[in-house]
């Protein structure tokens, strides 16, 4: 069925700027290519914004801003909880549409368009939540109200790696608290947001909230927006050194930021968990996106009495994986959105060879068409290995030994990130005591996932800033008025 409505998903999507309320071609007429991972074909072509183009964008959302912050908080979710409906009603032809621009494979392109979905749900709740206060003066002559307001317009950069839910739970909120955005997605899969947007259209979203530009020149595009002032929040997900030059730009104006950056999260194992849900853990903490996430699990701490055991369960899991196109039945390793991707992945783990650490299974490229690379188990990972430092985000899981909780620990909070962390553990005073010293925004406490609508997302150190989802999210898109009252 995939292969019959392939090009019927592709063809459904509009491609040219989303712009007040309007698909627009790009001023210039130019246009770039949508490819797809797994095979390096064409799928489509989309508008390739200019700076112009993206001026447009901004004064649409600039001249929405009034209006939409006006907007009963009521209305606004009732958008958001119908969006939320569509989604879910649209789940088989969205996750083909995910699965043939990023790769991930169908069964996890299904969860994803539903994990966006519940973005929309919750923030439709949160929208009616906004409070404030009244409080007496101290001494009495006095009363404080505090209130909160929209931030005004805002601009959304989100990543190829989800790029449904990126946009949901960016959008969501930015709906609910009553701001008009901008939204850039990442050039190698923008159909997911363009669908997003003809959605959000349908479900009633004024003209002008919400606009979409893809291009392939996105420091051109954004920056001057970003310099522009009229803007007043940034968020982004991305790399640390993207964020890093977006923070800079956004000094200049002082605009508000979200930053969710890159991670290299560790993931404990201590001799007393239980290792059939540490390996099962493990699966999902590493192979979730084929490993392309800044949640993945970056480096493995195993404990020396479960060490060998573990690495020997968690091989025969790896080495079971079906690899191939998302669209096929029980592939669960697809590619990866590129071949410079495959290359990196590539180069860490030679790199890690060549220092000392052995190949359990996988290891090398693939021949062949498409970004493929194999899930792959290493052992005796020595710490100078560049993979105890960069970011992996493939299918590779380099394990290392401990001994003492302290070295664990010292292991794991060795690095300039802090996302999230794994620990498994069976003792309940371990397993606090651990979380607590763990440098993170956020624990995988016997679990392998950890994102949720509902909870705050967002790391510490050059993770990022602040918090995406959870009753913190919507947050991040207010800004606090205080006003005096004197009697």
């Amino acid at each position: 069925m995939s292969e019959i409505s392939e090009s019927g998903v592709v063809d459904a999507v509009a491609k040219e700027l989303f712009i007040g309320g309007k698909w627009v071609a790009a001023k210039d007429g130019k246009t770039f290519a949508v490819l797809d991972p797994s095979t390096g074909q064409r799928l489509c072509d989309v508008a390739d914004a200019s700076p112009a183009d993206g001026r447009a964008a901004l004064d649409a959302a600039v001249a929405a801003q009034p209006g939409f912050a006006a907007m009963p908080p009521r209305e606004r979710g009732e958008i958001l909880r119908r969006a939320y409906e569509i989604l879910l009603a649209r789940n088989e032809e969205l996750a083909l549409l995910m699965t043939l621009e990023m790769g991930k494979p169908l069964a996890e392109a299904r969860g994803e368009v539903a994990y966006a979905a519940e973005f929309f749900r919750w923030f439709a709740e949160e929208a009616v939540r906004v409070d404030g206060g009244y409080a007496v003066a101290p001494n009495g002559s006095g009363r404080f109200l505090v209130t909160k307001q929209p931030v005004g317009p805002t601009l959304l950069i989100t990543p190829w790696n989800f790029p449904m839910a990126m946009g949901g739970r960016k959008i969501g909120p930015a709906i609910a608290a009553g701001c008009t955005t901008v939204i850039k997605p990442a050039a190698q899969t923008p159909l997911s947001m363009l669908a997003l947007a003809g959605i959000l259209t349908e479900a009633g979203l004024p003209d002008g909230v919400l606009n979409v530009i893809t291009t392939k020149d996105a420091g051109g595009v954004m920056e001057p927006l970003i310099r522009d002032g009229r803007a007043r929040k940034l968020s982004f997900t991305g790399s640390t050194g993207v964020g890093r030059k977006l923070l800079e730009q956004c000094a200049e104006k002082v605009l508000r930021t979200s930053m969710e950056l890159g991670g290299n999260a560790p993931f404990l194992v201590f001799d007393d968990a239980d290792l059939d849900a540490a390996v099962d853990g493990a699966m999902q903490a590493k192979m979730r996106n084929i490993g392309e996430a800044c949640t993945a699990a970056n480096r493995f701490y195993v404990q020396r009495g479960v060490y060998d055991e573990f690495a020997r369960r968690l091989t025969e899991r790896m080495a079971s994986l079906k690899m191939g196109r998302g669209t096929e039945n029980d592939v669960v390793v697809g590619p990866l959105i590129d071949d410079a991707a495959v290359r990196k992945v590539s180069e860490l783990v030679k790199d890690a060879v060549d220092r000392g650490a052995k190949v359990l299974t996988g290891g090398s490229e693939v021949d062949g068409p498409g970004n493929f690379y194999p899930a792959t188990v290493l052992t005796d990972v020595p710490r100078d290995a560049r993979m105890s430092d960069e970011e992996i985000f493939g299918p590779v899981a380099p394990i290392s030994v401990f001994d003492t909780e302290d070295e664990a620990l010292a292991a794991a909070n060795d690095t300039e990130y802090g996302l999230v962390s794994y620990l498994y553990t069976s003792d309940v005073k371990r397993a606090l005591r651990v979380s607590e010293r763990l440098e993170a925004g956020m624990i995988g406490l016997n679990q392998g996932i950890v994102s949720n609508p509902a909870a705050p997302f967002g790391g510490i150190k050059q993770s990022g800033l602040g918090r995406e989802g959870g009753t913190v999210g919507i947050e991040e898109f207010l800004e606090t008025k205080y006003i005096a009252v004197s009697l």
